[in-house]
């Protein structure tokens, strides 16, 4: 399949533009300025909130006046990750994306599908003049991968419309009706640099080739943690050489939201020692390869020896050993309810370390849809790096969306799809988080659904869309518009 055969035309055509526009989280100037275009150019009613929300409104096509205001929603801002040898600049420079069979990927970073091809389908809605509706609001929310900032900053009536269907999920055919709240809690060591240790050797760990993923979507697929199998080797370690390691940095993650796929250690242990623990590293490694056999199987594991340099204070850096071995990560608790008891309630995900020059900063984020649940996680992971010495800020949570049973939207989105496709959507809840979960709070009438094309890797360089499934929800969401309920 070439680039000019894909389908529905005119929402590829709209994907290529904002495939040309950065748009990194908390940086999607350049986007509401396109959609602020957009909307001038095809006279349509426009408005930029002063988070930088845009929603665009359509009128309904002649004789559909008469029925429910819908509500589309993306957000407009995409994560930016790359792999290490890929030079982009994603402020600058455009995402290059190829077809592969069925599946569009990007050049060696994320594809920005998530929630771009979103933001493409309302794009396409919008400039069409052949596609019967009752009145649009088309809404792109800023921000939402690392703070849901547009979501929270969003007033009271900006949306008019009764119905919202939101466009960030992430498997066709499943159908939404809610999600996880989540939480993010922010660790800091600080430390003072001390000299490289005299009789102590140098080497430098690096882990790669991880699948990572979504740390909400992907928590219950038993992916490898980056940073926990580092940290695990080195407590390992800590304990073998009763205390006689010494650390530099740690660093490993990108993302509040996504699972780290790769790290990189530098330590220190004794000359006389130095050849025990790369057996004990090549011993680690198989270990943990057989222990993630079926869903890692490109794992990389390498240590080589790298030049001495100053070292981080022993206790802060015993502690923050100790605590990462400690700290919770992956799912907690199971769903009670049990037509829903196979999905994760409550999770965490250590996201992130960062080392600087005299501090030590981790990211961790919690999920889960018993709003009492994520602070008990929270207060856990929160517990541990208190009690290693780490300053502690919490960030504000996001509240979970819960189900709707007597939702008009469910019923006339399931009965479009089963009319369509000759069979009954999946519906259910998403351990992710949404934006619905907030607009659940300033919106309480809100009657919303979820759904969108199949993504794959979203989060990480392997981004994929199937390309077959867009024109499943164009059509899908289609049927839904021409049958919007009369008011």
């Amino acid at each position: 399949m070439e680039q000019n055969e894909l389908k529905p035309a005119c929402v590829f055509e709209q994907f290529a533009k904002i495939n040309q526009i950065p748009r990194p989280s908390k940086h999607e100037e350049k986007m509401i300025e396109f959609l602020k275009e957009f909307g001038k150019s095809h006279k349509l009613e426009t408005e930029v909130d002063e988070t930088g929300n845009v929603i665009i409104r359509k009128p309904a096509t002649p004789g559909l006046e008469n029925r429910e205001t819908l509500i589309l929603q993306s957000h407009m801002d995409m994560v930016c990750d790359k792999l290490v040898d890929v030079d982009i600049d994603f402020f600058n420079d455009p995402i290059q994306t190829y077809v592969d069979g069925d599946w569009m990927r990007a050049k060696g970073t994320t594809l920005g599908a998530d929630d771009g091809i979103g933001c493409a389908i309302e794009l396409a809605i919008l400039a069409s003049d052949n596609i019967e509706h009752g009145p649009v609001e088309c809404v792109f929310t800023r921000d939402e991968e690392t703070g849901l900032t547009g979501a929270h900053g969003m007033k009271a009536g900006f949306m008019t419309g009764k119905m919202l269907i939101n466009l960030d999920s992430e498997d066709e055919g499943l159908i939404f009706v809610s999600c996880a709240g989540g939480q993010t809690t922010h660790a800091t060591f600080e430390f003072e640099r001390e000299e490289a240790p005299a009789g102590y050797f140098f080497l430098k760990l690096s882990l790669k080739g991880l699948n990572g993923g979504h740390s909400g979507d992907d928590i219950d697929k038993k992916r490898a943690n980056a940073i926990k199998i580092l940290a695990r080797f080195l407590y390992l370690e800590m304990e073998k050489l009763n205390g006689n390691i010494r650390l530099a940095s740690f660093n490993s993650g990108k993302m509040h939201n996504a699972i780290p796929r790769d790290g990189q250690v530098v330590f220190a242990v004794k000359n006389d020692a130095k050849e025990q623990v790369r057996a004990d590293w090549n011993v680690f490694a198989s270990e943990v390869e057989d222990e993630f056999h079926v869903t890692e199987n490109a794992m990389h594991f390498n240590m080589e020896s790298c030049e001495a340099t100053p070292v981080i204070e022993k206790t802060v850096a015993d502690k923050f050993i100790m605590v990462l071995q400690a700290v919770d990560n992956g799912p907690l608790t199971h769903c009670q309810d049990e037509a829903i008891a196979w999905m994760v309630e409550t999770s965490s995900n250590v996201a992130s370390v960062a080392t600087a020059e005299k501090i030590i900063d981790i990211v961790a984020s919690q999920r889960s849809n018993v709003m009492s649940n994520l602070e008990n996680m929270t207060n856990t992971v929160k517990a541990a790096f208190q009690l290693a010495g780490a300053k502690i800020s919490v960030g504000d949570k996001y509240p979970a969306w819960k189900m709707r049973a007597d939702s008009a939207l469910t019923d006339l989105t399931v009965k479009s799809y089963e009319k369509l496709f000759g069979k009954e959507p999946l519906v259910k809840g998403i351990h992710a988080g949404l934006e619905c979960g907030l607009f659940s709070e300033k919106y309480p009438e809100l009657d919303m659904v979820s759904f969108g094309p199949t993504l794959r890797e979203v989060h990480t360089p392997q981004e994929a869309l199937y390309i077959p499934t867009v024109q499943m929800v164009w059509d899908h969401l289609l049927e839904i518009l021409r049958n919007a309920p009369k008011k």
